[in-house]
Protein backbone atom coordinates (compact mmCIF):
# COMPACT_ATOMS: atom_id res chain seq x y z
CA UNK A 1 0.00 0.00 0.00
CA UNK A 2 1.59 3.44 -1.05
CA UNK A 3 -0.40 5.30 1.99
CA UNK A 4 0.58 2.51 4.53
CA UNK A 5 1.77 3.74 7.77
CA UNK A 6 5.15 3.48 9.10
CA UNK A 7 3.61 1.52 12.68
CA UNK A 8 1.65 -1.45 12.58
CA UNK A 9 -0.27 -2.66 15.97
CA UNK A 10 -0.30 -6.58 16.65
CA UNK A 11 -3.46 -7.51 18.54
CA UNK A 12 -4.15 -10.72 19.38
CA UNK A 13 -7.72 -11.08 20.18
CA UNK A 14 -9.69 -14.26 22.02
CA UNK A 15 -13.12 -14.15 23.23
CA UNK A 16 -12.72 -10.28 23.97
CA UNK A 17 -14.43 -8.13 21.50
CA UNK A 18 -15.68 -5.72 23.79
CA UNK A 19 -12.01 -5.19 25.18
CA UNK A 20 -10.75 -4.75 21.06
CA UNK A 21 -13.71 -2.47 20.65
CA UNK A 22 -12.25 -0.34 23.59
CA UNK A 23 -8.86 -0.15 22.92
CA UNK A 24 -9.15 0.72 19.08
CA UNK A 25 -11.28 3.96 20.27
CA UNK A 26 -8.79 4.93 22.50
CA UNK A 27 -5.94 5.57 19.92
CA UNK A 28 -5.47 9.63 19.34
CA UNK A 29 -3.24 9.92 17.33
CA UNK A 30 -1.14 12.77 14.88
CA UNK A 31 -0.19 9.92 12.36
CA UNK A 32 -2.53 7.22 10.78
CA UNK A 33 -1.67 3.65 12.68
CA UNK A 34 -2.89 0.09 11.03
CA UNK A 35 -3.93 -2.23 12.96
CA UNK A 36 -3.61 -6.12 12.57
CA UNK A 37 -5.96 -8.23 14.67
CA UNK A 38 -4.79 -11.90 15.62
CA UNK A 39 -7.95 -14.15 16.19
CA UNK A 40 -6.60 -16.81 18.73
CA UNK A 41 -9.48 -19.47 17.71
CA UNK A 42 -12.64 -17.52 19.18
CA UNK A 43 -15.76 -18.89 19.71
CA UNK A 44 -16.52 -14.82 19.67
CA UNK A 45 -15.23 -13.46 16.80
CA UNK A 46 -14.51 -9.70 16.55
CA UNK A 47 -16.76 -7.65 14.61
CA UNK A 48 -15.19 -6.45 11.41
CA UNK A 49 -17.23 -3.63 10.35
CA UNK A 50 -18.18 -2.61 13.79
CA UNK A 51 -14.33 -1.96 14.08
CA UNK A 52 -13.86 -0.49 10.70
CA UNK A 53 -16.53 2.15 11.73
CA UNK A 54 -14.63 2.66 15.12
CA UNK A 55 -11.63 3.36 13.96
CA UNK A 56 -11.05 5.20 10.53
CA UNK A 57 -7.18 5.93 11.65
CA UNK A 58 -5.47 3.39 9.59
CA UNK A 59 -5.96 -0.09 7.96
CA UNK A 60 -7.33 -2.42 10.19
CA UNK A 61 -6.35 -6.48 9.21
CA UNK A 62 -7.36 -9.48 10.12
CA UNK A 63 -6.64 -12.97 10.64
CA UNK A 64 -8.06 -15.84 12.03
CA UNK A 65 -6.57 -18.86 13.54
CA UNK A 66 -8.78 -22.08 13.17
CA UNK A 67 -8.31 -23.28 17.25
CA UNK A 68 -7.03 -21.64 20.56
CA UNK A 69 -2.91 -21.81 20.24
CA UNK A 70 -2.23 -19.05 22.73
CA UNK A 71 -1.15 -15.60 22.80
CA UNK A 72 2.25 -16.38 22.00
CA UNK A 73 1.27 -18.11 18.58
CA UNK A 74 -1.30 -15.34 17.56
CA UNK A 75 1.85 -12.64 18.24
CA UNK A 76 3.91 -14.62 16.28
CA UNK A 77 1.54 -14.72 13.18
CA UNK A 78 1.02 -11.20 13.48
CA UNK A 79 5.45 -10.48 13.68
CA UNK A 80 5.44 -12.95 10.45
CA UNK A 81 2.30 -11.13 8.84
CA UNK A 82 4.13 -7.56 9.72
CA UNK A 83 7.44 -8.27 8.19
CA UNK A 84 5.93 -9.65 5.15
CA UNK A 85 3.83 -6.08 4.80
CA UNK A 86 7.10 -4.62 5.27
CA UNK A 87 6.26 -2.53 8.25
CA UNK A 88 8.86 -0.24 9.63
CA UNK A 89 7.83 -0.15 13.24
CA UNK A 90 5.71 -2.76 15.16
CA UNK A 91 4.11 -2.16 18.18
CA UNK A 92 1.93 -4.49 20.91
CA UNK A 93 -1.28 -3.70 21.77
CA UNK A 94 -3.59 -5.64 24.42
CA UNK A 95 -7.57 -5.69 23.72
CA UNK A 96 -8.76 -3.66 27.14
CA UNK A 97 -5.94 -1.39 27.45
CA UNK A 98 -5.68 2.11 26.75
CA UNK A 99 -3.97 4.60 24.97
CA UNK A 100 -3.43 8.03 25.74
CA UNK A 101 -3.50 10.37 23.62
CA UNK A 102 -0.42 10.76 21.16
CA UNK A 103 1.04 7.10 22.76
CA UNK A 104 2.90 6.08 20.09
CA UNK A 105 3.33 9.47 17.99
CA UNK A 106 5.49 10.35 21.26
CA UNK A 107 7.17 7.19 20.98
CA UNK A 108 7.79 7.70 17.34
CA UNK A 109 9.49 11.12 17.71
CA UNK A 110 11.79 9.71 20.47
CA UNK A 111 13.09 6.69 18.06
CA UNK A 112 13.64 9.03 15.23
CA UNK A 113 15.63 11.58 17.39
CA UNK A 114 17.26 9.05 19.24
CA UNK A 115 18.87 6.14 16.17
CA UNK A 116 20.29 3.95 18.55
CA UNK A 117 17.32 2.55 20.35
CA UNK A 118 15.80 -0.16 18.41
CA UNK A 119 12.92 -1.00 20.98
CA UNK A 120 11.31 1.59 23.29
CA UNK A 121 8.40 1.19 26.06
CA UNK A 122 6.79 3.15 28.34
CA UNK A 123 5.09 3.87 31.51
CA UNK A 124 1.61 3.25 32.65
CA UNK A 125 -0.92 3.30 34.93
CA UNK A 126 -2.58 -0.14 36.24
CA UNK A 127 -6.29 -0.56 36.90
CA UNK A 128 -8.65 -3.29 37.21
CA UNK A 129 -11.14 -4.87 35.18
CA UNK A 130 -13.52 -2.21 36.38
CA UNK A 131 -11.61 0.93 35.96
CA UNK A 132 -10.16 1.28 39.00
CA UNK A 133 -6.72 2.78 39.53
CA UNK A 134 -4.29 0.17 41.59
CA UNK A 135 -0.95 1.23 40.90
CA UNK A 136 1.60 3.37 38.40
CA UNK A 137 4.12 1.16 36.69
CA UNK A 138 7.25 3.06 36.44
CA UNK A 139 10.33 1.01 34.76
CA UNK A 140 13.85 2.27 33.98
CA UNK A 141 14.33 4.13 31.30
CA UNK A 142 17.66 3.92 30.98
CA UNK A 143 19.51 0.78 28.64
CA UNK A 144 22.10 -0.02 31.48
CA UNK A 145 19.28 0.03 34.08
CA UNK A 146 17.49 -2.20 32.16
CA UNK A 147 19.67 -4.55 31.13
CA UNK A 148 20.80 -5.07 35.32
CA UNK A 149 17.21 -5.20 36.52
CA UNK A 150 16.06 -7.98 33.32
CA UNK A 151 17.13 -10.58 35.95
CA UNK A 152 14.69 -8.98 38.30
CA UNK A 153 11.08 -9.29 36.31
CA UNK A 154 10.51 -7.86 32.76
CA UNK A 155 11.40 -4.15 33.12
CA UNK A 156 8.97 -3.35 29.82
CA UNK A 157 4.91 -3.60 29.37
CA UNK A 158 4.24 -5.46 26.51
CA UNK A 159 1.66 -3.96 25.10
CA UNK A 160 3.65 -0.56 25.80
CA UNK A 161 6.00 -1.49 23.31
CA UNK A 162 7.36 -0.19 19.95
CA UNK A 163 10.25 -1.89 17.71
CA UNK A 164 11.87 -1.60 14.80
CA UNK A 165 11.02 -4.92 12.99
CA UNK A 166 14.63 -5.06 11.63
CA UNK A 167 15.77 -6.71 15.01
CA UNK A 168 13.66 -9.88 14.24
CA UNK A 169 16.52 -11.06 12.24
CA UNK A 170 18.83 -11.43 15.02
CA UNK A 171 15.95 -11.84 18.36
CA UNK A 172 13.45 -14.07 16.53
CA UNK A 173 9.82 -14.60 17.39
CA UNK A 174 8.66 -15.04 21.11
CA UNK A 175 9.75 -18.06 21.95
CA UNK A 176 6.88 -21.14 22.20
CA UNK A 177 9.78 -23.20 24.64
CA UNK A 178 8.09 -20.58 27.50
CA UNK A 179 4.30 -21.44 26.01
CA UNK A 180 1.41 -19.44 27.58
CA UNK A 181 3.56 -17.47 30.19
CA UNK A 182 6.90 -15.70 30.15
CA UNK A 183 7.21 -15.54 26.50
CA UNK A 184 7.62 -11.40 26.33
CA UNK A 185 9.85 -11.58 28.91
CA UNK A 186 12.24 -14.32 27.13
CA UNK A 187 11.92 -11.81 24.11
CA UNK A 188 13.01 -8.81 25.45
CA UNK A 189 16.16 -10.58 26.99
CA UNK A 190 17.39 -11.40 23.31
CA UNK A 191 16.64 -8.09 22.25
CA UNK A 192 18.94 -6.46 25.14
CA UNK A 193 21.51 -8.67 23.79
CA UNK A 194 21.86 -7.55 20.79
CA UNK A 195 20.13 -3.64 21.19
CA UNK A 196 19.92 -0.83 22.76
CA UNK A 197 16.29 -0.86 24.49
CA UNK A 198 15.09 1.94 26.73
CA UNK A 199 11.54 3.19 28.48
CA UNK A 200 10.25 6.40 27.89
CA UNK A 201 9.51 7.83 31.24
CA UNK A 202 5.58 8.95 30.83
CA UNK A 203 2.83 7.30 31.25
CA UNK A 204 0.86 6.90 28.23
CA UNK A 205 -1.42 4.20 28.90
CA UNK A 206 -3.58 2.26 30.93
CA UNK A 207 -2.86 -1.42 31.59
CA UNK A 208 -5.71 -3.67 33.07
CA UNK A 209 -4.58 -6.46 35.94
CA UNK A 210 -7.19 -8.92 34.74
CA UNK A 211 -8.02 -11.88 37.31
CA UNK A 212 -8.66 -14.00 34.29
CA UNK A 213 -5.61 -13.50 32.44
CA UNK A 214 -2.69 -15.95 31.85
CA UNK A 215 -0.24 -14.05 34.24
CA UNK A 216 -2.57 -14.63 37.05
CA UNK A 217 -4.77 -17.72 36.10
CA UNK A 218 -1.22 -19.33 35.29
CA UNK A 219 0.82 -17.04 38.29
CA UNK A 220 3.31 -20.26 39.01
CA UNK A 221 3.42 -21.06 35.25
CA UNK A 222 4.60 -17.56 34.77
CA UNK A 223 7.23 -17.47 37.62
CA UNK A 224 8.25 -20.69 36.91
CA UNK A 225 8.89 -19.66 33.21
CA UNK A 226 10.71 -16.57 34.95
CA UNK A 227 13.37 -18.46 36.67
CA UNK A 228 13.76 -20.86 33.38
CA UNK A 229 13.94 -17.30 31.62
CA UNK A 230 16.79 -15.99 34.32
CA UNK A 231 18.84 -19.72 34.44
CA UNK A 232 18.88 -19.02 30.43
CA UNK A 233 20.57 -15.82 31.03
CA UNK A 234 22.64 -16.68 33.71
CA UNK A 235 25.85 -15.75 34.65
CA UNK A 236 27.61 -15.55 37.89
CA UNK A 237 26.85 -12.07 39.51
CA UNK A 238 25.23 -10.03 41.42
CA UNK A 239 21.62 -9.38 39.40
CA UNK A 240 21.18 -12.53 38.42
CA UNK A 241 22.11 -14.36 41.46
CA UNK A 242 19.30 -11.89 42.89
CA UNK A 243 17.65 -12.32 40.94
CA UNK A 244 16.62 -15.90 41.21
CA UNK A 245 16.47 -15.79 45.18
CA UNK A 246 13.28 -12.90 44.52
CA UNK A 247 12.01 -15.05 41.95
CA UNK A 248 11.77 -18.44 44.01
CA UNK A 249 9.66 -17.06 46.97
CA UNK A 250 7.25 -16.17 44.13
CA UNK A 251 6.32 -19.19 43.27
CA UNK A 252 4.22 -19.75 46.18
CA UNK A 253 2.71 -16.06 46.57
CA UNK A 254 -0.34 -14.84 44.64
CA UNK A 255 -0.87 -12.33 42.39
CA UNK A 256 -3.66 -10.92 44.11
CA UNK A 257 -0.95 -10.30 47.11
CA UNK A 258 1.61 -8.41 44.87
CA UNK A 259 -1.49 -6.13 43.54
CA UNK A 260 -2.65 -5.07 46.57
CA UNK A 261 0.96 -4.66 48.28
CA UNK A 262 2.18 -2.50 45.53
CA UNK A 263 -1.55 -0.61 45.39
CA UNK A 264 -0.48 0.17 49.49
CA UNK A 265 2.93 1.42 48.56
CA UNK A 266 1.84 3.38 45.30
Amino acid sequence: MSNQSRLVLVMAHYNNPKGLEKSLASIDEQIDIDILVIDDGSEHKPNEQKLNEIYTSGAIYFKYLEENKGVGVAANLGLEVALHKNYELIGRFDCGDIFMKDKCSKQINYLDQNKSVKLLGTWANVIDEDSEFLHELELPSDYETIKKKMYLNSMFLNPSVIFYSEILEKVGNYPIKYRRASQDYAFFFKAIKHYKVENYPEILMYYVSDPNSISTQKRRLQVFNRIRVILDNFYFGFYPIYGLLRNIPLLFVSRKFTTALKKKLS
